[in-house]
Parts: C-alpha cells; sequence; structure tokens
C-alpha cells in the first residue's frame, strides 16, 4: 500500500520541517498530507522562521521536494476557524495554487454537502481530485469526540434517530456502519475521485463497510496515489479507497 504522512507544520521551524521531509524521501514515502496543524495558544512563542499556513507548507515541500505528491485538507461544512465560506475556498484555492495535487476533505455525514463543495470548488477554479472523507459513528461517545475534533460537524436527523433507537453500543456500531457504507456505495456510484476512511487506530468498521461493499478484494483497498487517482477520474472506474491509522 501507498503511504501517505500526516505532517503538520503550524510552529515548525523550516529546518526541522526539512529533515522530516529529507527523512520521508529516504524512506521511499513520497506522498505528504500537508496540514497546518492545531493553532494552540495565541501566546505562544513561535520560531523565527516558522510555517503559518498550510499554503507555505505545500510551497516549500514543492520547491525543496518536487517529487513529492502533496495532498491537503478541504471542509464541505465549513472551516472551524473561518466564518466567511469565500475567505474559507480563498485560502484553499492557495494551497492549492501553491502546488497540492489533491484533496482529502474533513468527514461529513451527508454527501450533499460534499457534492456542493465540489461544485464551489470548480467554481473557484480548484481542478485537483477531491477526496471523501468518511467517519463511521461507532458510539454515543464516539460522535461526541467527532464533533469536538470537526466543530462544524453536522449530523443529520435521519442519522440521530437511528442511533438513538438503536439498542446497545452493538447496535449503534451496526447503525454508524451501515449509514457510512450507505455513503461510499453513494459516492462510488457518482465516480468520485476517491474515499478516505478514518478509522481513528480501529480498522474493524472501515473493514467491515469494504466487506458490505463486497470489496473482499483488497488490492482495491489502495493508499493515495495521485496518479492511479488522476487515473480514475478520467477513465471513471472504481474510486480509490484509502485507510487512514488516524484524524
Amino acid at each position: 500500500m501507498t503511504i501517505a504522512a500526516h505532517l503538520t507544520c503550524v510552529g515548525s521551524h523550516r529546518d526541522e520541517i526539512r529533515h522530516i521531509l529529507a527523512r520521508y524521501s529516504e524512506l521511499g514515502i513520497n506522498n505528504i498530507l500537508a496540514l497546518r496543524g492545531d493553532a494552540g495558544d495565541p501566546d505562544d512563542q513561535m520560531p523565527v522562521d516558522h510555517f503559518a499556513y498550510a499554503a507555505d507548507l505545500v510551497g516549500f515541500i514543492k520547491t525543496q521536494f518536487p517529487r513529492m505528491h502533496i495532498g491537503v485538507a478541504g471542509y464541505p461544512e465549513g472551516h472551524a476557524d473561518t466564518d466567511n465560506r469565500l475567505v474559507e475556498m480563498d485560502h484553499l484555492k492557495a494551497k492549492v495554487d501553491a502546488g497540492a495535487d489533491y484533496i482529502v476533505t474533513q468527514m461529513f455525514f451527508d454527501n450533499r454537502d460534499f457534492y456542493d463543495f465540489c461544485e464551489r470548488c470548480e467554481l473557484a477554479g480548484i481542478h485537483v481530485p477531491i477526496i471523501a472523507g468518511i467517519m463511521p459513528v461507532t458510539s454515543l461517545s464516539g460522535m461526541k469526540r467527532m464533533a469536538e475534533l470537526a466543530k462544524r460537524s453536522r449530523f443529520p436527523s435521519g442519522l440521530l434517530r437511528a442511533v438513538h433507537r438503536a439498542q446497545g453500543k452493538e447496535y449503534i456500531q451496526r447503525v454508524g456502519i451501515h449509514w457510512a457504507a450507505e455513503q461510499v456505495r453513494d459516492l462510488i456510484d457518482n465516480q468520485i475521485a476517491g474515499v478516505h476512511l478514518y478509522t481513528l487506530n480501529n480498522s474493524d468498521a472501515s473493514l467491515r463497510i469494504c466487506e458490505t461493499l463486497g470489496l473482499r478484494d483488497f488490492s482495491r483497498v489502495i493508499g493515495p496515489d495521485v496518479q492511479a487517482i488522476r487515473d480514475r477520474t478520467r477513465s471513471r472506474n472504481l474510486a480509490a479507497i484509502m485507510l487512514a491509522t488516524d484524524i
């Protein structure tokens, strides 16, 4: 499987990031998901030569390690730190213009939000593959944790009704897997570029989603190979599916 390293940059010195990227390159890891990371305390002292935004990191990688494939984050339901949705799209375009090869979205639970996001990207002149981020609900406590991790997450009433109707943790997990599997099925049917399954270090739900979809041949479960994603986008074949070990 192709490996993609999640690399956050806020508060990091450029020499530190260069050293990390050089080590990845030596190991043959040439896919980077370039993220700003949590901003932290505004009173914290930042290094003189640090990265303030993900777009800065993308541009640095593209200049210093031009063979690296770069993914960036997208937010179908809105970025927690940006109230202005038009400005938010400007920030995303800045990352793409700096050299990003593809976008991986934050989790969402209504595919209409994803399709609307894709259309807004098209209107903004963003034309790289967009990978849909899916995270199955597995418990009520997990839903609350999701809401904390992605503060603009919207849980559709249909999903909430099904979760509250479920009698016990095992049945809540079944509801979440069914809901996520239906999301993935619809996304594949609409021939999107790819699906990113967030696992939070627990692959059981993700594997059950794949089995529900009939994907027992795990040669189809591939990492973010950008050229493969682009080929699938052009040929309109089955979308790539990626597994992430954490959020």
